[in-house]
């Protein structure tokens, strides 16, 4: 029985990166094997076992055949005379299919150090055809890898992959996963240029087609900024029918609810908050209420960076006045206001009207 580190930990130790995560396959092992080690399992459609002391994923060696279209139609086999360059030869990129033995040496059936020296993303084998999950993980890769390029025999492929429809079987949770992902990046926008090259944007997110200011504001993001701001960055400048098309997707990927609601908001409000006017307090209050800013305050900070990110910083000045505008409506005692009202029925009027002398006050000052 021999363990080997394989994958995303032998490559980005090979870059020079943290390694986060570790997968290990054992080659030459049964089942019995390893529950006779300590091992415990936890594979359902193949055999992986968590380490007794570690509780490290430890996979047993495998090839897969396809049985089935999408991403869930294969058969796997396992046994021990599965060698490593098998296993290795059912990853999808060459980067991603190294292995290091428990003494330090590198296996590399598949070119994937070479790979690596020429910042090159390509597929292992024929059978990278058989996942469409794959060509999501590819545009992921690019996004993550900036100063890798996608090898042209790949690309292809992947255009190949796409008219057969491969793609199309991929369901909503799936796709969603590999885009955040992706979103999260430090180059977000490569991962829709990749698949808008390839053709797969169209399939899975027709309604971002063809929309080159989305990534010219992915790639104004920063490190900072959460997933809902990056991903409602795509939406402005809001284009026409952009409200409709951003809750069909949002409900189409079942996106989580700040997602939607954030992007939504923006292509609503993209508009307001560009044309704010310094003296204007009551479309400023305006603005809060409808955007729910006095009892959501980050989520209005959220928006302003959304609207920053579709026009640079053009709209720096409003952000200022928006922000201390938002500060001193939300410091008025709405109690104290409601105490001092003579009727029930005079609250809301009233603590309005002190809402709106703060902002005209800190607009003016």
């Amino acid at each position: 029985m021999e363990v080997y580190t394989v994958g995303g930990a032998v490559r980005d130790r090979m870059l020079g990166h943290e390694v986060e995560d570790r997968d290990y396959v054992v080659v030459g092992a049964t089942p019995d094997d390893m529950l006779a080690s300590g091992f415990r399992p936890v594979g359902r459609d193949f055999p992986v076992f968590l380490h007794p002391d570690t509780h490290e994923e430890y996979a047993l060696a495998r090839t897969e055949r396809k049985s089935a279209p999408g991403y869930r139609g294969f058969v796997f086999h396992a046994d021990p005379t599965v060698t490593l360059a098998q296993d290795l030869r059912r990853r999808d990129l060459t980067i991603n299919a190294m292995a290091l033995s428990a003494d330090g040496r590198l296996i590399d059936p598949w070119g994937g150090r070479a790979d690596l020296e020429r910042r090159l993303l390509r597929h292992v084998s024929p059978a990278f055809a058989e996942d469409p999950v794959r060509i999501l993980r590819l545009a992921r890769f690019a996004a993550r890898f900036p100063d890798f390029a996608v090898a042209d025999e790949t690309l292809a492929l992947c255009r190949r992959m796409v008219c057969a429809g491969e793609v199309d079987a991929l369901v909503a949770e799936r796709v969603w996963q590999e885009l955040s992902r992706g979103l999260m990046a430090s180059a977000p926008q490569r991962m829709f240029a990749v698949l808008d090259a390839c053709g797969a944007l169209e399939r899975l997110v027709p309604e971002l087609c063809g929309r080159e200011a989305a990534q010219e504001a992915l790639g104004r993001i920063a490190v900072a900024d959460p997933l809902a701001v990056r991903w409602a960055s795509l939406w402005v400048p809001p284009f026409e029918g952009a409200e409709a098309r951003a809750a069909a997707v949002a409900q189409r990927l079942r996106l989580p609810n700040d997602c939607r609601e954030l992007s939504l908001l923006a292509v609503r409000e993209f508009a307001a908050v560009r044309m704010v006017v310094a003296g204007d307090a009551q479309a400023l209050l305006a603005l809060f209420e409808r955007s729910d800013a006095l009892r959501r305050p980050g989520r209005f900070e959220q928006l302003l960076r959304v609207v920053c990110l579709g026009v640079g910083d053009a709209v720096a000045g409003q952000v200022e006045i928006l922000l201390r505008a938002l500060a001193a409506a939300r410091a008025v005692d709405a109690g104290a206001v409601a105490r001092s009202a003579a009727a029930r029925s005079e609250i809301p009027e009233r603590v309005r009207d002190a809402r709106l002398a703060a902002v005209a006050a800190a607009i003016g000052a």
